[in-house]
């Protein structure tokens, strides 16, 4: 059974799933409301004084937090944040989670136990990662020095995530469900770099290293403690356990997801990997 379209709140509605979700949605003529801080009304995730104008009048949420659903703070936002969710009269959550990340349960547990009519998505790596978040830089610099190892990741497309986002926002069939998003095949660090080089038309490479040397070199350009926590995370999620395929992605939208090859020739294609 479809909802009737009424006001949809956006969190991270300029984030890499969060802006293909609000697309998605205004081409339906769905109503948006975007949650950030340069928005109005304005959104900050460390000031509870700023949520009860973004949720008055919502009915249904895509929560994607950032930076991440793992770090720390993030689940007493999140069972606070949903608490007066339901005290405004929402009814529905969609969260995106991680796959195999141990520090998104509590999360994840405060979305289950809100109330609220509940979908929540597990999502692999993202594609976008290499093109649109902070390993953008070092991939176009030739270079990429990530403590990924051998390890294979099934690598999904932010687009795949957005569409079955998008039915779960408006079909309550997808309510209480939870999803694990994955790529069709798993792709090692170093072949995807292999295949962005083929697309991109140049020399692009991975260098493995240790947690350790990647929190030293992200010291450089972070808070030491945002590195260290980074550092752990990869090392977390891209320890092996994540290396198996998902079938959730076909089985929402009837179609295969997106493969990473059709991904980086996109991607290659707008320039953005140009030196």
């Amino acid at each position: 059974m479809n909802i009737q379209p009424e006001m949809t709140l956006i969190l991270s509605g300029s984030g890499k799933t969060g802006r293909r979700v609000a697309q998605r949605l205004a081409a339906r003529g769905v109503p948006l409301r975007l949650g950030s801080r340069s928005a109005t009304p304005a959104f900050d995730w460390w000031d509870a004084s700023t949520w009860p104008a973004l949720l008055d009048g919502v009915r249904a949420i895509y929560l994607a937090y950032h930076p991440d659903l793992a770090a720390p703070g993030a689940a007493e936002h999140v069972q606070r944040f949903t608490g007066l969710a339901v005290q405004s009269g929402a009814r529905r959550i969609v969260l995106l989670s991680g796959r195999g990340a141990p520090g998104v349960l509590p999360s994840e547990r405060a979305v289950r136990e809100s109330g609220l009519p509940f979908t929540i998505l597990r999502a692999a790596w993202f594609c976008q990662n290499f093109s649109e978040g902070h390993l953008l830089e070092p991939v176009r610099s030739g270079t990429l020095a990530f403590p990924a190892g051998e390890v294979a990741e099934p690598f999904v497309d932010a687009a795949d995530i957005a569409d079955v986002a998008v039915l779960a926002l408006t079909d309550d069939a997808h309510a209480g469900r939870t999803y694990e998003l994955t790529g069709p095949r798993l792709v090692t660090f170093a072949e995807a770099m292999a295949e962005m080089a083929r697309a991109a038309g140049r020399e692009l490479r991975y260098v493995p290293i240790s947690p350790a040397q990647y929190a030293a070199a992200l010291a450089q350009h972070v808070p030491a403690e945002q590195a260290s926590f980074l550092a752990q995370l990869f090392a977390e999620v891209l320890d092996g356990h994540n290396a198996h395929l998902s079938a959730d992605v076909e089985r929402v939208l009837g179609r295969s997801p997106r493969d990473f090859a059709a991904y980086a020739r996109e991607a290659a294609a707008s320039g953005v990997w140009a030196p």
